[in-house]
């Protein structure tokens, strides 16, 4: 588990793809970034690690069917920093 405070930050991609994402789905990943930020491993959130071409991120669920990505990025200092990469639906981003 990381350490407290968590440093989140948000690539362009990432903020593209939120920002043509509907409504529901922004209100649905704020309301599951704020869970993020107080516990990364709560259930709901189904935080895991992925594999294949996705090796070396992670995801965690935002509905039912959409997907955030991120990584983690550790500094000299051991102070890590999130980074949101890539939000979509299973399909999209599984394919």
């Amino acid at each position: 588990m990381i350490k407290s405070p968590i440093q989140v930050d948000f690539s362009i991609v990432f903020n593209k793809q939120l920002k043509k994402a509907p409504t529901n789905i922004k209100i649905a990943f704020r309301k599951r970034l704020l869970f993020f930020l107080q516990n990364q491993y709560y259930p709901i959130l189904n935080n895991h690690a992925l594999t294949g071409r996705l090796k070396g991120y992670r995801s965690i669920n935002v509905t039912g069917d959409w997907r955030a990505i991120y990584s983690i990025e550790t500094k000299r200092n051991k102070e890590s920093t999130i980074l949101f990469e890539l939000l979509g639906t299973h399909g999209q981003l599984y394919k």
